[in-house]
């Protein structure tokens, strides 16, 4: 057992050497810990125990449980570890900012519906050097971390609420790399968190109105683009913003009626009924916590609405009014009810945050109110519902309510899409990870098309292009991806992923199942193959090179392959024999060189 103690007088130092000093203790692997309990008297104590292992798992010796016990006083943890030869700090609100920040810089607040308390350190080898992650996701708390430029460390200061129960923090020991320690955390929510069913809908290709229309839709144009997608490969159709009234202008302003715009949807219905008939679940787009004034319903409920939004145009209902979680679940259930619908994007739940420290009550206490009372009202009306959530809010706190976690828009961008995608995989439990939706131009060249799509390989890739008015070759090349994503969908979304350092944004990625492991590159990396390992190697070429450079890591062996350009053709074979050593692959940018061994080192 034991204790700390230091009073807290407010004062927020320029850099965490300014703070009321705290003597560390050896926490673990060379972390050293201070607790603060900020309320008079009270002395706080902590207790570091050993979880069980999971005999599959890659850390048997188990991920570690910090249990802080304060007397009901708002707790400060702070974690700090000698510099050495870290490289970076991903959290999951880091975005781009994924190297080292000074700690005058690094600050974050999360609760259920952006981000997580959880953060992981690593060096340049990628090895980890600390990895925590708070084990109850709900209450709202701010963290300040970065280099301390005075005592030559890296730290980490959570401050979380007062509670009567001990605050749990998870520490995972020292990894090879933050996938790995990762894995661990995700393991240890899998096993303590009921998650939302996950049925086959929401791990199949997604054909999403947003990009392509933006708010010009209409039951016709988007009929039409889903019998298209269903041909390519699609299996789901989601409808964006603006099938509902005053849903136009790019602005918010309108929202809180949720009717749909009968201009646009004559038959909502049956324009329903008519896109899955081509074998599409349908989802539609909704923000039920968002109000404008120009809704007929606004000035009934602009009294539970006082924040605005931090979008244009609209103000937030409070999720901690009972009256506002009732009003958000009717409208849900009425939309999926009433329109024969397969389930709902929920956006912009992140909005609540804007009630966040206001002395009022916990936003996420009071989210997980709403998403437990919406789920089970919606899954009574629709059994197998499908709820797309989206980055922030697709951490493990979010799993018994969302199965589509979607990553952030990055219209067009390759690289943010994989990047993205990978984050949000890093934490997420349950759920199947959805890229954001692919856009491109109609006079882009096909390798553009299958560069999209391979930014989206290891996620359920969504597309948003018009795809009446791309080239017959843009759609060969969605057809031949597709197929080949459901080909490999286990492996991509079921197997051990390794993405390397994210400072680095994931250049070259590894997805292994079984015999088969997939690596998909992104920049001028040489690829691995290790035939002691694996019998089927699928190379993915994201680069901006006609070629790929592999390793063969240790004995050779006589292959059986084909190379695929980035609209499906084959191209000429890849050698009969691999020995040791490093070797240059004709694999044309946005192609697939597939291997299989047939008589070597397997």
């Amino acid at each position: 057992m034991h204790t700390t103690t230091a009073p807290a007088d407010g004062t927020e130092a320029v850099t965490t050497a300014g703070l009321a000093p705290a003597p560390g203790e050896p926490l673990l692997d060379g972390v050293s810990l201070a607790v603060l309990a900020h309320a008079q008297g009270v002395r706080p104590a902590w207790t570091l125990g050993e979880l069980p292992g999971d005999p599959s798992d890659e850390l048997p010796g188990g991920i570690r449980l910090l249990e802080v016990r304060a007397d009901g006083a708002p707790v400060e943890i702070r974690f700090s570890v000698p510099l050495g030869d870290a490289a970076g700090y991903w959290h999951p609100q880091g975005a781009w900012q994924r190297t080292l920040l000074a700690d005058w810089e690094g600050r974050s607040r999360v609760s259920l519906v952006d981000g997580h308390a959880a953060g992981c350190l690593y060096d340049h080898t990628g090895a980890t050097l600390l990895t925590f992650a708070a084990a109850d996701p709900v209450p709202e708390a701010t963290l300040r971390f970065g280099v301390s430029e005075e005592n030559d460390t890296h730290v980490v200061h959570l401050h979380l609420p007062a509670s009567a129960r001990p605050h749990r923090i998870l520490l995972v020991p020292r990894s090879p790399s933050v996938a790995r320690a990762m894995r661990a955390l995700r393991t240890w929510f899998a096993a303590t968190t009921p998650t939302a069913a996950v049925p086959d809908a929401a791990r199949v290709p997604v054909y999403s109105t947003w990009y392509a229309f933006n708010q010009d839709v209409s039951a016709t144009a988007v009929e039409t683009q889903a019998e298209l997608a269903a041909g390519l490969g699609c299996g789901a159709l989601i409808l964006d913003d603006g099938w509902q009234e005053l849903g136009h202008g790019r602005g918010y302003a309108g929202l809180g009626d949720w009717r749909p715009d009968r201009a646009k949807f004559p038959d909502f219905a049956g324009h329903v009924s008519r896109v899955r008939a081509h074998g599409l679940r349908y989802l539609a787009w909704v923000a039920p916590l968002l109000l404008g004034p120009g809704a007929d319903c606004h000035d009934l409920w602009a009294p539970r609405a006082p924040a605005p939004a931090t979008v244009p145009g609209a103000h937030v209902l409070d999720p901690r009014s009972p009256e506002v979680r009732e009003h958000v679940v009717a409208v849900c259930v009425r939309l999926v009810r009433a329109y024969g619908l397969d389930g709902l994007k929920l956006d912009f739940l992140d909005q609540a945050m804007v009630y966040a420290g206001d002395g009022a009550g916990d936003v996420g206490q009071a989210m997980v109110a709403l998403l437990t009372q919406l789920r089970a009202a919606l899954e009574s009306v629709r059994p197998g519902v499908l709820l797309e959530l989206r980055q922030p809010y697709a951490g493990p706190g979010m799993a018994p309510f969302g199965n589509m976690l979607r990553s952030f828009d990055c219209p067009a961008d390759a690289t943010a899409n994989r990047v993205r995608t990978l984050d949000t995989a890093l934490l997420a439990v349950g759920g199947a990870v959805h890229s954001d939706m692919l856009l491109w131009s109609a006079d882009a060249p096909v390798t553009t098309v299958a560069r999209q799509l391979i930014g989206a390989l290891h996620s359920v890739p969504q597309i948003s292009v018009r795809l009446d008015r791309v080239p017959a070759a843009h759609r060969e090349a969605v057809g031949f991806w597709l197929a080949r994503w459901r080909l490999h969908r286990e492996l991509l979304l079921d197997g051990e992923v390794e993405p390397g350092r994210p400072d680095e944004l994931y250049p070259l990625v590894r997805a292994s199942a079984g015999e088969h492991c997939l690596l998909s590159v992104h920049g001028d990396r040489v690829v691995p193959l290790d035939f002691s390992a694996y019998r089927h190697f699928h190379v993915v070429n994201g680069s901006d090179r006609d070629r790929v450079m592999v390793e063969v890591v240790g004995a050779g062996a006589r292959v059986q392959g084909v190379v695929h350009g980035p609209d499906g053709r084959i191209m000429d074979d890849p050698p009969s024999y691999l020995p040791r050593g490093a070797h240059s692959l004709a694999v044309p940018r946005g192609g697939l060189a597939t291997l299989t061994i047939t008589e070597g080192p397997r």
